[in-house]
Protein backbone atom coordinates (compact mmCIF):
# COMPACT_ATOMS: atom_id res chain seq x y z
CA UNK A 1 0.00 0.00 0.00
CA UNK A 2 1.45 3.47 -0.95
CA UNK A 3 0.88 7.23 0.81
CA UNK A 4 1.12 10.19 -0.77
CA UNK A 5 3.31 12.58 1.15
CA UNK A 6 1.97 16.00 1.66
CA UNK A 7 3.43 18.82 0.47
CA UNK A 8 4.91 21.37 2.96
CA UNK A 9 1.92 23.45 2.80
CA UNK A 10 -0.70 21.25 3.51
CA UNK A 11 1.16 19.68 6.16
CA UNK A 12 -0.90 21.99 9.28
CA UNK A 13 -4.25 21.14 7.16
CA UNK A 14 -3.58 17.71 7.40
CA UNK A 15 -2.95 17.62 10.81
CA UNK A 16 -6.58 19.78 11.28
CA UNK A 17 -8.45 17.69 9.48
CA UNK A 18 -7.05 14.60 11.08
CA UNK A 19 -7.90 15.71 14.33
CA UNK A 20 -11.33 17.30 13.25
CA UNK A 21 -12.07 13.99 11.42
CA UNK A 22 -11.87 11.96 15.30
CA UNK A 23 -14.22 14.24 17.23
CA UNK A 24 -16.44 14.03 14.15
CA UNK A 25 -16.09 9.98 14.15
CA UNK A 26 -16.73 10.17 17.98
CA UNK A 27 -19.66 12.68 17.72
CA UNK A 28 -21.27 10.21 15.28
CA UNK A 29 -21.02 7.05 17.04
CA UNK A 30 -22.25 8.70 20.55
CA UNK A 31 -25.36 10.33 18.55
CA UNK A 32 -25.85 7.63 17.07
CA UNK A 33 -26.39 5.30 19.86
CA UNK A 34 -27.96 7.67 21.81
CA UNK A 35 -30.87 8.45 18.93
CA UNK A 36 -31.14 5.25 18.49
CA UNK A 37 -33.19 4.67 22.10
CA UNK A 38 -35.48 7.04 20.72
CA UNK A 39 -36.28 6.30 17.02
CA UNK A 40 -39.78 5.45 17.02
CA UNK A 41 -41.18 9.21 18.15
CA UNK A 42 -39.71 12.50 18.65
CA UNK A 43 -39.80 13.47 22.42
CA UNK A 44 -38.05 16.82 23.21
CA UNK A 45 -34.65 15.15 23.66
CA UNK A 46 -34.81 13.53 20.35
CA UNK A 47 -35.64 17.12 18.70
CA UNK A 48 -32.75 18.68 20.49
CA UNK A 49 -30.80 16.12 19.16
CA UNK A 50 -31.70 15.64 15.61
CA UNK A 51 -31.20 19.29 15.69
CA UNK A 52 -27.66 18.98 17.86
CA UNK A 53 -26.63 16.78 14.53
CA UNK A 54 -26.24 20.01 11.73
CA UNK A 55 -25.28 22.27 13.83
CA UNK A 56 -22.56 20.05 15.06
CA UNK A 57 -21.48 20.20 11.08
CA UNK A 58 -21.45 23.94 11.04
CA UNK A 59 -18.72 24.19 13.96
CA UNK A 60 -17.54 21.39 11.94
CA UNK A 61 -16.98 22.83 8.48
CA UNK A 62 -16.22 26.12 10.02
CA UNK A 63 -13.22 24.70 11.86
CA UNK A 64 -12.14 22.78 8.32
CA UNK A 65 -12.32 26.20 6.50
CA UNK A 66 -9.98 28.01 9.28
CA UNK A 67 -8.05 24.92 8.56
CA UNK A 68 -8.03 24.46 4.81
CA UNK A 69 -7.00 28.94 4.36
CA UNK A 70 -4.00 28.19 3.28
CA UNK A 71 -4.37 25.67 0.41
CA UNK A 72 -8.32 26.21 -0.84
CA UNK A 73 -10.88 28.51 -0.75
CA UNK A 74 -13.18 27.85 1.84
CA UNK A 75 -16.08 28.80 -0.70
CA UNK A 76 -17.76 24.97 -0.39
CA UNK A 77 -17.48 24.64 3.07
CA UNK A 78 -18.98 28.14 3.91
CA UNK A 79 -21.78 26.67 1.18
CA UNK A 80 -22.06 23.76 3.66
CA UNK A 81 -22.44 26.01 6.82
CA UNK A 82 -25.43 27.60 5.31
CA UNK A 83 -26.74 24.40 4.24
CA UNK A 84 -26.14 22.77 7.74
CA UNK A 85 -27.63 25.70 9.16
CA UNK A 86 -30.51 25.77 7.07
CA UNK A 87 -31.33 21.96 7.98
CA UNK A 88 -31.13 22.63 11.71
CA UNK A 89 -33.45 25.30 11.32
CA UNK A 90 -35.82 22.85 9.21
CA UNK A 91 -35.67 19.90 11.39
CA UNK A 92 -36.48 21.94 14.39
CA UNK A 93 -39.01 23.07 12.49
CA UNK A 94 -39.92 19.53 10.94
CA UNK A 95 -39.70 17.91 14.45
CA UNK A 96 -43.16 19.25 15.49
CA UNK A 97 -44.95 17.99 12.25
CA UNK A 98 -43.51 14.53 12.67
CA UNK A 99 -41.26 11.81 11.69
CA UNK A 100 -42.34 11.96 7.90
CA UNK A 101 -41.39 15.72 8.27
CA UNK A 102 -38.10 15.27 9.76
CA UNK A 103 -37.05 12.74 7.39
CA UNK A 104 -38.19 14.87 4.50
CA UNK A 105 -35.56 17.89 5.94
CA UNK A 106 -32.56 15.13 6.75
CA UNK A 107 -32.93 14.02 3.40
CA UNK A 108 -32.91 16.98 1.35
CA UNK A 109 -29.99 17.83 3.72
CA UNK A 110 -28.03 14.69 3.01
CA UNK A 111 -28.52 15.18 -0.29
CA UNK A 112 -26.63 18.98 -0.74
CA UNK A 113 -24.19 18.21 1.70
CA UNK A 114 -22.99 14.56 0.21
CA UNK A 115 -22.65 16.78 -3.12
CA UNK A 116 -20.68 19.50 -1.60
CA UNK A 117 -18.46 16.67 0.63
CA UNK A 118 -18.00 15.22 -2.45
CA UNK A 119 -16.87 18.65 -4.48
CA UNK A 120 -14.54 19.38 -1.61
CA UNK A 121 -13.12 15.96 -1.14
CA UNK A 122 -12.09 15.67 -4.57
CA UNK A 123 -9.32 18.21 -5.11
CA UNK A 124 -8.06 17.28 -1.63
CA UNK A 125 -7.57 13.76 -2.51
CA UNK A 126 -3.64 14.78 -3.13
CA UNK A 127 -3.85 14.93 0.80
CA UNK A 128 -4.39 11.77 0.84
CA UNK A 129 -7.54 9.71 3.08
CA UNK A 130 -9.92 11.07 0.83
CA UNK A 131 -10.97 8.53 -1.05
CA UNK A 132 -13.58 8.00 2.32
CA UNK A 133 -14.86 11.03 2.28
CA UNK A 134 -15.76 10.81 -1.95
CA UNK A 135 -17.53 7.57 -0.81
CA UNK A 136 -19.22 9.30 1.97
CA UNK A 137 -20.55 11.84 -0.17
CA UNK A 138 -21.84 10.35 -2.77
CA UNK A 139 -22.90 7.63 -0.38
CA UNK A 140 -25.07 10.43 1.43
CA UNK A 141 -26.54 11.35 -2.09
CA UNK A 142 -27.78 8.24 -2.21
CA UNK A 143 -28.74 8.16 1.57
CA UNK A 144 -30.27 10.99 0.99
CA UNK A 145 -33.13 10.20 -1.86
CA UNK A 146 -34.04 6.81 0.31
CA UNK A 147 -34.64 9.18 3.88
CA UNK A 148 -37.41 11.32 1.21
CA UNK A 149 -38.48 8.11 0.01
CA UNK A 150 -39.41 6.12 3.67
CA UNK A 151 -41.27 9.77 4.78
CA UNK A 152 -43.60 7.99 2.75
CA UNK A 153 -43.77 4.26 4.51
CA UNK A 154 -46.64 2.99 6.72
CA UNK A 155 -44.72 3.52 9.93
CA UNK A 156 -41.72 5.61 9.46
CA UNK A 157 -38.86 5.39 11.91
CA UNK A 158 -35.72 7.80 12.48
CA UNK A 159 -33.98 4.46 12.53
CA UNK A 160 -32.24 4.88 8.66
CA UNK A 161 -31.33 8.51 9.41
CA UNK A 162 -29.78 7.84 12.68
CA UNK A 163 -28.15 4.60 11.48
CA UNK A 164 -26.99 7.50 8.50
CA UNK A 165 -24.50 8.84 11.35
CA UNK A 166 -22.46 5.45 11.94
CA UNK A 167 -21.10 4.80 8.84
CA UNK A 168 -20.34 8.33 8.10
CA UNK A 169 -18.77 8.14 11.48
CA UNK A 170 -16.38 5.34 9.91
CA UNK A 171 -15.72 7.39 6.99
CA UNK A 172 -14.04 10.31 9.17
CA UNK A 173 -11.98 7.37 11.30
CA UNK A 174 -10.99 6.33 8.00
CA UNK A 175 -9.86 9.42 6.31
CA UNK A 176 -8.64 10.60 9.52
CA UNK A 177 -6.12 7.58 9.91
CA UNK A 178 -5.15 7.69 6.67
CA UNK A 179 -4.03 11.21 6.80
CA UNK A 180 -2.22 10.09 9.76
CA UNK A 181 -0.06 7.72 7.36
CA UNK A 182 -0.13 10.71 4.99
CA UNK A 183 2.03 13.05 7.62
CA UNK A 184 4.26 10.72 8.78
CA UNK A 185 5.28 10.17 5.33
CA UNK A 186 5.68 13.86 5.13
Amino acid sequence: MTSIAAPPTTAGTVSALRRLYFVRFAFAIVWALVMFTMAKEISPVAAVLLVVYPLFDVAAAVVDANASRETRSPVLLYVNMAVSLIAAVGVGIAATSGIPAVLRVWGAWAIVSGLVQLIVAVPRRTMGGQWAMILSGGISVLAGGSFVASAGADTPTLASAIGYAIPGGIFFLISALRLGRTAKVA
